[in-house]
């Protein structure tokens, strides 16, 4: 990270970008070749140990690429806003990110996907479900053990908040 002041250390912290954020880009490599694709996302963060939980269809590409290589990276932000200065050097845009490095693994144990499946309802609407073995039949959940990762935040210009 190159610019340190704006790095976000904080694990309170870092669960309000987890929570506000509900779209992270996946990037993986097939052949040589990148290949980033947007997902929606559940969390889990154990002892500071963060797996993110994703769910796809039963087939396509990005199963055939993970099952070749399953290293990824990912990307997510939130609080997006453009903002203007009086010189071009000026302008920019305030936000929250997070980004990290793991691998994927596929879930096959229905139980666990039930699980996983529950925890990834809860962070995407804050809501509790309940899911069986037919409806597990039908997607894939994904976790990504995620080995590193760093956040940040670029706060709005003092001049243009109103805190």
């Amino acid at each position: 990270m190159t610019r340190r002041e704006l790095e976000v250390k904080d694990p309170v912290k870092i669960l309000e970008i987890l929570n506000k954020c509900k779209v992270t880009h996946i990037g993986l490599v097939d052949d040589g070749m990148p290949y980033i694709v947007p997902m929606n996302f559940g969390y889990t963060m154990e002892d500071g140990k963060l797996t993110l939980i994703l769910h796809c269809a039963v087939k396509g590409y990005k199963l055939d690429v993970i099952a070749r290589n399953p290293v990824c990276c990912f990307e997510m932000e939130c609080d997006v806003k453009p903002f203007e200065g009086r010189l071009p050097c000026q302008y920019g845009t305030a936000y929250a990110s997070l980004m990290g490095r793991g691998t994927i693994e596929v879930v096959e144990e229905v139980q666990e996907k039930i699980d996983l499946m529950t925890i990834f309802m809860k962070s995407q609407c804050g809501r509790d479900f309940e899911f069986n073995e037919r409806q597990m039949s039908i997607v894939t959940m994904l976790k990504v053990h995620v080995e590193e990762y760093t956040a940040k935040e670029r706060l709005l210009p003092a001049v243009m908040r109103m805190d």
